[in-house]
């Protein structure tokens, strides 16, 4: 379970988050919506213990997010799943080895690392593009790579912010199935956009942010 309890923060005067407070049940799905500014990515951040809050308290589990130290932030991080709007793939290795390097960069041993590829690749719908370059991709299948990539550890939960923002509709209509798929799947997923068709295509939980505060917070919704 997630719980935000008053959660604030500040850039010099300016609040970008202002007394959030919400829970998230395990295997729930959550858009959180609003126009550029609102507090998404910031709110993102601050889930994931990459930035600081300055008041208030983020419980995610076990974990108390907002005052983790660094071996325990790195723990936490482990099981979670993280996707941003930039893809952040390795250039120089193909689509299996940029998901297969999640995993050897953890220990794990290359029969396992090979089967939980495979296995994440067939689910994003990338076992045709293993052996392509970045390069070689499309956005889309790029940012599919990414998905990939931060599955492939099995998460139990997954931030994505903004994971659509470089793509046309096509390719984001695949990725909210993609999305909704991972979720069925068991995964949480806590997904910050400002696309109305995602939103309104996966008709879940939608969390509205203005100016950093709750405006609104409905099940089943769409973006409206």
């Amino acid at each position: 379970m997630i719980v935000l309890n008053g959660v604030t923060k500040k850039y010099g005067k300016n609040k970008v988050l202002d007394d959030i407070s919400f829970k998230v049940q395990g295997g729930e799905f959550v858009s959180l919506v609003g126009e550029a500014g609102a507090g998404k990515t910031t709110l993102i951040h601050a889930l994931i213990g990459a930035i600081e809050i300055d008041k208030g308290e983020i419980t995610v589990d076990d974990y108390k997010v907002d005052s983790l130290d660094y071996n325990k932030i790195q723990a936490y991080r482990k099981r979670i799943g993280i996707v941003f709007q930039d893809y952040k793939l390795l250039p120089k290795k193909t689509v299996f080895e940029n998901v297969a390097f999640a995993l050897e960069v953890a220990g794990y041993e290359n029969d396992f690392i090979k089967e939980r590829t495979v296995s994440v690749l067939k689910l994003a719908g990338l076992e045709n593009l293993r052996n392509n370059f970045p390069r070689q991709l499309s956005g889309g299948e790029q940012q599919k790579t990414a998905i990939a990539r931060a599955l492939v550890h099995a998460p139990e939960l997954l931030f994505a912010d903004e994971p659509t923002g470089n793509l046309d509709h096509e390719n984001t209509d695949s990725l909210a199935r993609l999305f909704q798929k991972i979720n069925e799947g068991g995964t949480t997923v806590i997904l910050a956009t400002h696309n109305r068709s995602v939103v309104d295509q996966l008709k879940k939980r939608v969390i509205r942010l203005e100016k950093g505060r709750i405006v609104s917070d409905k099940e089943n919704s769409g973006y409206n």
